[in-house]
C-alpha cells in the first residue's frame, strides 16, 4: 500500500508536533486523530502500544501509528516506566524529584515504543535516550517530564531545547526516524528524503 499519509493516534498536540517535524523530511504526512488510546496495564511499552494500535485500527481501518513512551528512573527501579502518563497526571515531575530526594544516582532513560499498523505491516520501533534527572525543573518548552530530564552529553533539559534540538536526540525522534527509514526502504512511502 503506497501512501503519503499516516495517522497518529494521540490527544497530545506536542507529540503530534514533534512527530510531524521528524517525519516531514521523509515525505510522510502525519495526521492527528485525537482518539483516546485503549491502554492495557502492562510492564512493556511495546505491548501497550501494539494493543492500542490494533484497537484503533479496528475502528479507523487506516494506516496508523501509536506512540507509548515512558521515563525509567534507575534509583526508582524503573519507575514510573509504562505508568509515566498516569504518574505525570497525578504527582508530576515534582513528585519524581521528591521521590529521588538527594539521591546521588540520578540516571534515567526515556523510551518510546511505536506500533505501526499499515496492512500487511504490523511492526514495532523502539527509541531510547538516557541521561539524568536534574535536581530542579529547568526550561519551559516540551511537555511532561521534559523540565527534569538532561540527556547524556548535554547541559540542558529537554524543556530548555528547541523542538528541533530535542527531536535530533530524543527517544521519540529515534523511534520515528527508524520507522520512517523502514517505510521508505520498503517503498511504503515516497522516497524523497532531504537528508540521511
Amino acid at each position: 500500500m503506497v501512501s503519503s499519509k499516516l495517522f497518529l493516534i494521540t490527544k497530545n498536540n506536542y507529540k503530534y508536533l514533534e512527530a510531524s517535524l521528524i517525519l516531514r523530511p521523509y515525505g510522510i504526512r502525519l495526521e492527528q486523530v485525537p482518539l483516546s488510546k485503549e491502554e492495557i496495564q502492562a510492564e512493556s511499552l511495546e505491548k501497550i502500544a501494539l494493543h492500542a494500535a490494533r484497537k484503533a485500527y479496528a475502528l479507523l481501518k487506516r494506516p496508523l501509528v501509536v506512540d507509548d513512551s515512558g521515563l525509567f528512573v534507575e534509583a526508582l527501579r524503573g519507575f514510573p516506566g509504562p505508568y509515566s502518563s498516569y504518574v505525570y497526571k497525578t504527582i508530576g515531575y515534582e513528585g519524581i524529584l521528591a521521590l529521588l530526594g538527594n539521591s546521588g544516582n540520578r540516571r534515567a532513560c526515556f523510551r518510546t515504543a511505536l506500533a505501526l499498523i499499515s496492512p500487511p505491516v504490523e511492526k514495532l520501533f523502539i527509541g531510547e535516550t538516557c541521561g539524568i534527572i536534574s535536581r530542579e525543573p529547568m526550561g519551559s518548552g516540551g511537555f511532561g517530564f521534559d523540565p527534569v530530564f538532561i540527556p547524556e552529553g548535554h547541559g540542558k533539559t529537554y524543556a530548555q531545547m528547541t523542538t528541533s534540538e530535542k527531536n535530533a536526540i530524543s527517544h521519540r525522534g529515534k523511534a520515528f526516524r527508524l520507522m520512517a527509514s523502514w517505510l521508505v526502504r520498503r517503498r511504503v512511502y515516497p522516497s524523497n528524503r532531504i537528508h540521511s
